[in-house]
């Protein structure tokens, strides 16, 4: 009988054990079309890009290992540098007024103050459905020298000769397209988190006498701050990845865009026009590690913030 009672506990643990496992191995099976597609998309990609990155296709000799001789070629070419410039600065300024525009009617919808508020958020939400492609070329047909609607309203309003696809007006226009395709997507993100603000917290600010405009401002806005640095590293990884617009524009228009006009048309020319895919890769890696540093920055520092 001794025996019996001690053994039963081991068996007990041992049952439970195995089932621990398979419980663990339930909760991998999950998480395997994730790594799949990790891997095939993102991470095999860029390790392929790594590798193309060491090697250049010559006239003579053919393919030759070159070490990092294509990243100093790309890191010494002012071009892919005017590029990232470009890129920088329409984001400096395309986000902030974004978000700006964004904030502003997800904070109207959320007061419901506006009738009809769902079917409005599904009409602010409409242009992001819109491929970039189309929408590109719609504002083409928009904004046309010669025929386009906005360039008669603006002769109407004393601006006449008015190119917006001129090399001067190119930037300020992809931005208003850009803006006009992501604002709703934006402002879609910052209506939930508006509305997951507790009511209470809203509650007891008004009966403090606050006004709506202080509501907003210093109570919501600051309880919504993860929201938007989420979005502020999001839309940075994505101005640094602009390439749909300005290369459908460029196809219009080839006196305004040029083959480095952001960097990932910089890389496309290379690789694709030119057939230099060493240096192609190499820039595409550079890219990359630019994305990363800022991704790693963001992260960081919304760690630090919330450790405050």
């Amino acid at each position: 009988m001794t025996t019996i009672a001690v053994r039963r506990p081991s068996l007990v643990w041992q049952r439970r054990s195995s089932w621990a496992r398979r419980r663990d191995r339930r909760g991998f099976w999950f998480i395997v079309p994730f790594i799949v597609m990790f891997v095939l998309f993102l991470a095999a990609p860029l390790g392929y890009a790594v590798y193309e990155s060491l090697y250049r296709d010559q006239l003579v000799g053919g393919r030759s290992y070159v070490g990092f001789a294509n990243y100093r070629q790309a890191f010494h070419d002012g071009t892919f540098w005017s590029g990232v410039w470009h890129v920088a600065l329409f984001g400096a300024i395309q986000i902030p007024v974004m978000l700006a525009i964004a904030f502003f009617f997800a904070a109207v919808f959320d007061l419901g103050v506006a009738r009809f508020g769902p079917f409005f958020r599904a009409v602010f939400f409409l242009p992001f459905a819109v491929p970039a492609v189309v929408a590109s070329v719609m504002w083409n047909f928009l904004l046309e020298p010669n025929f386009g609607p906005f360039v008669h309203l603006a002769k109407f309003l004393g601006f006449a000769n008015t190119d917006f696809f001129s090399p001067g007006l190119i930037w300020p226009t992809i931005v208003v397209i850009v803006i006009w395709e992501w604002t709703g997507y934006n402002m879609i993100i910052l209506y939930t988190a508006l509305r997951s603000v507790p009511r209470n917290v809203v509650e007891a600010a008004v009966l403090d006498g606050a006004t709506l405009r202080k509501v907003i401002l210093r109570v919501k806005l600051p309880m919504v701050r993860p929201a938007i640095m989420m979005l502020l590293f999001l839309n940075a990884i994505g101005a640094l990845q602009l390439f749909v617009e300005p290369q459908i524009l460029g196809e219009f228009y080839p006196q305004a865009i040029s083959n480095h006009f952001t960097p990932t048309i910089y890389v496309y020319n290379r690789g694709i026009a030119g057939q230099e895919y060493g240096i192609a890769s190499a820039t595409a890696v550079m890219l990359a590690l630019v994305i990363i540093v800022i991704s790693t920055s963001v992260l960081l520092l919304t760690r630090r913030r919330r450790r405050t």
